[in-house]
């Protein structure tokens, strides 16, 4: 199956949820990137100075890599929750 045809796909299928649980959604992921970042300090700090230096390390570099990809959803969330909103609005009055 192409790309185009299964982005096309995705597109209507989200276009049936409302923008406001998109937008939700959006908010929560680009939270979720923030708390992977902090995840991710926190991951690494906690065993600082163990024997386990190297597997708390590997930890914290493992947590830190979700947040590009809640970031990249977060973002598109929000364009579908845009696109949506655009999509239900009614169109303008004619004069």
């Amino acid at each position: 199956m192409p790309i185009k045809e299964i982005a096309s796909a995705a597109d209507q299928s989200i276009g049936n949820i409302d923008p406001k649980t998109l937008r939700v959604l959006g908010d929560v992921c680009f939270l979720g990137g923030f708390a992977s970042i902090i995840g991710s300090i926190v991951a690494w700090g906690f065993k600082k100075g163990t024997d386990d230096d190297a597997k708390a390390e590997r930890l914290g570099i493992f947590i830190g890599l979700w947040a590009p990809t809640f970031f990249i959803l977060s973002n598109r969330f929000e364009r579908y929750a845009n696109r949506a909103r655009k999509n239900q609005a009614p169109p303008p009055a004619a004069e």
